[in-house]
């Protein structure tokens, strides 16, 4: 493994140098001798650059991620009417699928089949809702995949039974039907990845299937994936003895999905499954009804330590004290906010606008907080997130929901904690501690009141440069 030896950084004493071998911090001090790290150690200079953990991103979706970069937007900020709409689909390049993303309905109104067929019958065209949650497919596609013969759940039928295009969460059903070249190459998105400071990653994809695991854990063992790698769509009854001491399978991903929640008993028994395997749970909760449900859910079946809600979009206060009893953490995802916050203001219920992605009032409340992307349906880059969640400013400016505001340093917290208690004990750079590290090119301080991934001038991972910016910008020091 590479050696390093970085010095004058910045660390929370002061500026000292710090040693790096074998994929762990080996030592720290004001000064270090070059041999500290070994004769082979390369030397980076930080000028006085701050030196802090690598990020870990708590919820993404790695290949719809990596897909997406290659899809047509079909939502704001990039398309915004209907005719946008069509232009966008009717100049999509090639001849074959056209994969659209972004989709929500202030752009045109409900789509189905019909809708779409008014835009493109040539070609074959799948449009996602930018919740994730749906795909809807024009007459051609739907043709083409069989939807009018089939028989998932999610597939939406009018009154006749006819299928409408619409499709909710069947993303495993739809790909194995899909022509194409096999899964996304993930080798680009490392590489973003790491050039925002992410040194570990947990994949929120529900039901992964045994392919789909084969797949990231090929991503990451060949470096396209660099990051650590944690899973929660591994289903329960998976064996994990055999997996890379660097990819591990956090708590079971439970989707509470307001198209369809499941029965109370089901659910109950769902959770039990999960803890009964030695699993906690992740479960996807986005409206005040899916949470009720999962809170008096969690009080039949019981929490263990490491239950936790994804996105947690609307969490009635009167429910904080009990998250909190119950050690539950919330990873949130403020940087819809920045993306969406308009639209939120207009479509929101008035009632639950107050609870909308909140912050402030979780930490002061003793819940765990951690914070992520929840990318492709938000913005990748944690430097956003992080500023959203200390201004809350939607794109017109406006500021949703002020009195949940967070210091940039509370922010930067919530990606700082570990995969496996997320918002829970922020890591820190200390000897023993492993090479996942992030050097900035100025100051903390100076990062914190204007949050940037410009700043950042290099990513460590297990001890290992994998980004290196090739200049320093005028603000380093």
């Amino acid at each position: 493994m590479t050696a390093l030896l970085l010095r004058r950084v910045e660390l929370p004493g002061g500026i000292g140098d710090v040693a790096i071998r074998d994929g762990r911090i080996s030592a720290i001090a004001a000064h270090l001798d070059t041999d500290t790290a070994g004769p082979d150690a390369t030397v980076v200079d930080g000028h006085g650059g701050a030196l802090i953990p690598g990020l870990h991103d708590h919820h993404i979706h790695l290949l719809a991620t990596a897909a997406a970069a290659d899809s047509i937007r079909c939502g704001p900020p990039e398309v915004r009417t209907a005719e946008e709409l069509a232009q966008v689909l009717q100049n999509a390049p090639g001849d074959g699928w056209i994969r659209g993303v972004g989709y929500v309905e202030t752009v045109a109104g409900p789509l189905d089949s019909r809708a779409l067929d008014r835009i493109e019958t040539r070609r074959p065209v799948r449009v996602q809702h930018r919740s994730g949650a749906m795909w809807v497919l024009n007459s051609v596609a739907a043709a083409s995949v069989g939807l009018d013969d089939a028989d998932h759940p999610g597939i939406e039928r009018d009154d006749s039974g006819a299928a409408t295009g619409r499709l909710f969460r069947a993303d495993d059903w739809l790909r194995v039907r899909l022509p194409g070249d096999g899964p996304p190459d993930l080798r680009a998105l490392g590489a973003r990845l790491a050039r925002f400071g992410i040194t570990g990653v947990t994949d929120a994809t529900p039901d992964l299937s045994a392919e789909t695991i084969a797949v990231l854990i090929d991503a990451h063992v060949n470096g396209a994936i660099p990051q650590r790698l944690h899973l929660l769509g591994v289903p329960v009854d998976t064996a994990t003895e055999a997996l890379p001491p660097t990819v591990t399978v956090g708590p079971s991903k439970i989707v509470l999905a307001d198209s369809g929640l499941p029965d109370f008993a089901k659910l109950v028994e769902t959770i039990r499954r999960a803890h009964d395997a030695g699993r906690a749970v992740a479960v996807h909760c986005v409206s005040r009804i899916a949470l009720v449900l999962l809170v008096a859910a969690l009080d039949e079946a019981g929490a263990v330590r490491g239950d936790r809600i994804e996105h947690g979009s609307v969490i009635p206060a009167e429910l904080i004290a009990e998250l909190a009893r119950k050690g539950i953490c919330v990873v949130t995802q403020p940087g819809f906010l920045a993306h969406r916050g308009d639209d939120y203001l207009e479509r929101v219920d008035a009632d639950d606008l107050p609870h909308l992605y909140r912050c402030r009032s979780l930490l002061d409340g003793g819940v765990g907080l951690a914070l992520s992307s929840d990318a492709p349906y938000g913005p990748l880059d944690p430097w956003t997130v992080i500023s959203a969640a200390a201004d809350r400013r939607a794109p017109t400016g406006v500021v949703v929901g002020p009195e949940e505001r967070i210091g940039t340093g509370e922010a930067l917290a919530g990606y700082l904690t570990r995969p496996e208690r997320p918002g829970r004990d922020p890591r820190t750079v200390e000897v023993g501690a492993p090479a996942d590290l992030v050097l900035l090119d100025r100051p903390l301080r100076e990062e914190l009141a204007e949050p940037t991934s410009e700043s950042l001038f290099c990513t460590i991972i297990r001890g290992e440069i994998v980004y290196q910016r090739s200049h320093r910008s005028n603000a380093a020091r």
